[in-house]
């Protein structure tokens, strides 16, 4: 666990001199978190930030999260993260030239808060989520493919749509992988952390960082700058540094399908 908290250090600034606001949601790990995730950088809590969740996990492996900021101007980053998970960061986006928005699916370990802090270019953070009921486990069972033992067959297939979202494209893309946590005896941590997705003539839309809490065969949402019928490219790596390459278009449907390389 001490190894899996350390990884997401690489977001801790210059030591936080001031205070952090109260949390509204009265977390025991809140400050711990705000100044490992969001630095020195100045943070509020804000409702603009719509953080979309059931309020009772199901499923614990597989949690559905949304986020919407589209409320607020000029979106850097959304950062989604569980405050009691060992691994607390599940992604860490980038809107390139998309609507500040993304869904995608997490493990949860335990109750605990499920937040999105949204970064503006003035450098300021936006913070917003709620507390979720969770059995546990999440992060510490092996994935389904794993008991299977078919995950080696499928890793690193592709699936993905697009549709017209008023005057933008919304693309959904699923990939076929474990997200090992390594937090499950003799598996060692393996997921995908990297993605980005590009127009047709090498526009960057948007580009993620993923990391080990995010669900087995993840799936990502989001809502890019109007793309028309071009194809949209879909890549991603895993820490092996194996890529995955694909491409969806409005006019094909559910059409993005490739294996790893």
């Amino acid at each position: 666990m001490i190894c899996c908290l350390a990884s997401v250090l690489v977001w801790s600034g210059a030591a936080w001199a001031g205070e952090y606001p109260a949390d509204p949601l009265d977390s025991p790990m809140w400050d711990y978190r705000a100044n490992e995730i969001l630095g020195d950088a100045e943070v509020v809590f804000d409702d603009a930030v719509q953080v979309i969740v059931p309020q009772l996990a199901e499923n614990q492996h597989v949690f559905p999260v949304t986020v919407d900021a589209s409320a607020l101007p000029d979106v850097k980053r959304i950062v989604i993260f569980a405050d009691l998970n060992p691994i607390p960061v599940a992604i860490d986006y980038r809107p390139i030239n998309a609507r500040a928005f993304v869904a995608t699916r997490i493990k949860l370990d335990q109750r605990t808060p499920v937040r999105a802090a949204v970064q503006t270019g003035d450098g300021r953070w936006h913070v917003s989520g709620v507390w979720v009921d969770a059995a546990g486990g999440g992060c510490s069972a092996p994935p389904v493919s794993r008991v299977k033992g078919d995950w080696a067959q499928h890793l690193g297939e592709m699936r993905g749509a697009a549709w017209p979202d008023h005057d933008d494209t919304r693309i959904r893309v699923s990939f076929r992988h474990p997200m090992d946590t390594g937090l499950v005896e003799n598996i060692s941590a393996y997921n995908i952390d990297t993605l980005s997705v590009t127009a047709a003539d090498g526009t960057k839309l948007a580009e993620m960082s993923v990391f080990g809490a995010v669900a087995e065969d993840p799936v990502f949402t989001m809502i890019v700058k109007d793309a028309g019928e071009a194809p949209i490219a879909v890549s991603a790596r895993d820490t092996a540094g194996l890529e995955f390459d694909g491409s969806v278009s409005r006019r094909a449907g559910v059409d993005l399908l490739a294996q790893a390389r």
